[in-house]
């Protein structure tokens, strides 16, 4: 969302702004990191084109794609944190000519995150929620007093899964997945064919039911971008 992309870009020191496809890229200084921050736009085309030209132009040697989600799984609530184990995109279906969401020309069904990737955003999601008191105060104010974290396997789609049936559909079809978003299984995609590292971590902004564009819009507005900055911070001191 362009709110959480605003404080992150306003936290970037020695900042050079390069316009190239219709985006604005912010190359510079992170909490001691180099880093490349764009809002990659909504929907699996935008958010394709979008790493596509991060990892040919700017050369980046890893991505984190950070962001809200709605949670499918019972056990999430709103203001929890999800990191992507498996990325599914539950809108392909070329069938008969290949299996449901399989990936043409792949043989995948998912595109998996290594190991390590998922283990050093556990470890910096874990130091966000240990370390950041300040924050943890507020969201405690707002109705959100124990935030955890969970690594469970993400659907993107261009679809908003805004009510009870649509979601019991995806819980049908793909009853790993835990949450719902709509960009990372096609950068998944596109950092699969470069060779790039990935890791896609959600926030809960909503329940994906009817009630989902209220709860989304609330939490963005409030929460979205202290997640994405604190988060980010922490990941970043673990990999300098």
């Amino acid at each position: 969302m362009p709110e959480e992309m605003d404080k992150i870009i306003a936290s970037i020191s020695q900042k050079q702004m390069v316009e190239c496809g219709s985006r604005i890229y912010y190359r510079g200084n992170l909490f001691g990191q180099e880093v490349v921050a764009v809002f990659s736009r909504w929907g699996k085309v935008a958010a394709a084109t979008t790493v596509t030209n991060m990892i040919l132009e700017f050369k980046v040697d890893r991505i984190v794609f950070t962001g809200v989600a709605g949670a499918i799984s019972s056990q999430l609530n709103v203001g929890d944190i999800v990191i992507g184990q498996h990325l599914f995109q539950h809108d392909m279906d070329a069938r008969p000519l290949m299996r449901r969401f399989e990936i043409p020309l792949t043989g995948k069904t998912s595109y998996e995150t290594p190991q390590q990737n998922v283990d050093t955003m556990a470890q910096a999601v874990h130091n966000f929620l240990k370390n950041d008191k300040k924050f943890r105060k507020i969201l405690s104010e707002h109705q959100i007093p124990h935030p955890k974290m969970l690594v469970g396997d993400i659907a993107s789609g261009d679809l908003f899964i805004s009510s009870s049936a649509m979601k019991n559909a995806l819980i049908k079809n793909l009853p790993s997945v835990v949450c719902a978003e709509m960009e990372g299984a096609a950068v998944a995609q596109v950092c699969d064919d470069y060779g790039i590292p990935l890791v896609v971590v959600r926030v809960i902004s909503d329940s994906a039911d009817e009630d989902a564009q209220q709860s989304a819009i609330g939490f963005v507005n409030q929460h979205a971008a202290e997640y994405s900055l604190s988060i980010l911070k922490e990941y970043i001191e673990l990999i300098k």
